[in-house]
């Protein structure tokens, strides 16, 4: 008998989206409706996953699906987050006239293919999840459809989105192939250093995987995408995907690979160091502050895939300590993009941040905070996320990558730091409109007081995290 009770959550919200559609279609000028209908079922959600957080690793349908504290941590933190997506964008998506009600049900579909592909442990189910969480995405990348940047940047997503896809898929069936089984479990005891076909999938399935965290080589799609979709899905694009890939990274290399940890730790070094480089100089010459994002979001990838490169438990905590950490200082920076507005026009450029603390002291003060952290800067909570990474790396004596990394680190600080100068000691223009939602001023209230009084216990997230056999 399958215990349904551990797949609750999934089960709750597959059924909220197929009944907030079906109230969406025969009940007209619903939007409003059906947009807090799907904040209400997120709060459910996250009340009902943080109820099966203390369940040990428990494995359903023939070993397939797998729940433990990671999956739901991971679930808990992507759910969080969307929350403050959805209220903070509120203003934003009214303001476009774009606040229809496919969009929460794209965005409760995405999430829940993300929790499938995060708790999945066979080839087949982590595709199903994958390509639920994709398909959601690309509508959503050109939501905005009188908006030739938006549309653009849907169709350059899904074109490269689904040769990544395809890459990916042919790398599973190598793995199939010369396994004779999907199941993580069952691949990892077939796996041997000598398998050269598996070896030969698996790049191809950390190709695809760093497609959709947009790390060095396969970064091409973020600048454009990033830039012309609707700022709201720009706000998702750049959180949610991120965690749940990584902590797919996670499930790949330490289940079904991890017999082939000196053929991968190899590529991730590389991906890693090429994305935390390229990352910190290509962010420099941007005068576009979506574009600028990412390519800082690059670069923090690029972190956290050097504490999965160390191949250790420490590692790998402190890669899910960066992205928890990564979240809130994205949650912090886009809710300060949404305030950026005259006249329901939106402001993305560098050039529109010019004098920002005349008129806006505590915008200004809220933006500081972030770029400092974003930067890296101590006592606040980037440093501390950098600081775990570090420490994870040179404990395995992998002390080329950090030198690599701390050289992107103070790259990297130039750019936040210009921005701090724009706004600080740049003629003042003309001030944005003060009138936000109680849901943005939250976020964002919230978010930078998580970044400044991180340091006062430091410890809390992890020794969370710790409590968490990843390995």
């Amino acid at each position: 008998m399958i215990n349904l009770d551990l797949i609750f959550p999934e089960i709750f919200l597959a059924l909220s989206i197929m009944l907030i559609l079906m109230i969406g279609v025969f009940k007209k000028n619903s939007e409003k409706i059906i947009f807090n209908l799907s904040i209400v079922t997120l709060v459910v959600l996250l009340l009902l996953v943080i109820n099966i957080f203390s369940i040990e690793s428990t494995f359903i349908f023939n070993e397939s699906y797998k729940i433990d504290k990671l999956s739901s941590f991971m679930k808990s933190l992507i759910i969080v987050s969307a929350i403050f997506v959805m209220i903070s964008s509120s203003t934003y998506l009214k303001s476009l006239n774009i606040l229809k009600i496919e969009y929460p049900i794209l965005i409760l579909s995405s999430i829940l293919g993300m929790m499938v592909m995060m708790s999945s442990n066979d080839l087949i189910v982590f595709y199903l999840g994958l390509e639920l969480q994709s398909l959601a995405l690309y509508v959503l990348a050109s939501f905005n459809r009188d908006d030739i940047l938006s549309s653009e940047s849907g169709l350059k997503y899904f074109v490269l989105s689904a040769l990544s896809s395809g890459l990916l898929l042919y790398g599973c069936s190598l793995v199939y192939g010369f396994s004779g089984s999907t199941n993580f479990t069952y691949i990892a005891d077939s796996t041997t250093s000598t398998e050269y076909g598996i070896i030969f999938g698996l790049v191809f399935i950390i190709v695809g995987l760093a497609f959709k965290i947009s790390a060095v080589p396969f970064h091409m799609w973020a600048p454009d995408v990033y830039q012309g979709s609707p700022t709201s899905v720009t706000f998702f694009f750049a959180a949610l995907p991120k965690a749940a890939a990584l902590t797919v990274f996670i499930r790949f290399l330490y289940i079904p690979f991890i017999n082939l940890i000196d053929q991968w730790q190899t590529i991730l070094v590389f991906i890693s160091i090429a994305s935390m480089l390229f990352g910190a100089i290509a962010a420099i010459g941007q005068s576009n502050l979506k574009r600028l994002i990412a390519y800082s979001s690059i670069g923090h990838m690029g972190y956290a895939l050097a504490g999965l490169a160390s191949g250790t438990n420490q590692g790998v905590q402190s890669s899910v300590v960066y992205i928890s950490i990564y979240l809130v200082m994205t949650l912090a920076f886009f809710s300060c993009l949404f305030m950026m507005r005259k006249k329901n026009v939106f402001y993305e450029k560098i050039d529109d941040l010019s004098g920002l603390s005349t008129n806006h002291p505590v915008l200004a003060l809220s933006l500081l905070i972030i770029l400092f952290s974003l930067a890296g800067i101590p006592p606040l909570a980037g440093f501390f996320a950098k600081f775990y990474i570090f420490m994870a790396v040179i404990e395995q004596s992998m002390y080329f990558l950090a030198i690599v990394g701390l050289l992107s680190t103070v790259i990297a600080a130039f750019y936040y730091l210009r921005l701090i100068k724009i706004i600080y000691f740049d003629k003042p223009t003309e001030s944005y409109e003060k009138d936000h939602n109680f849901g943005l001023k939250f976020t964002l209230a919230v978010s930078t007081c998580l970044l400044v009084f991180y340091f006062i216990y430091p410890s809390l997230l992890t020794e969370l995290i710790s409590s968490i056999n990843i390995i």
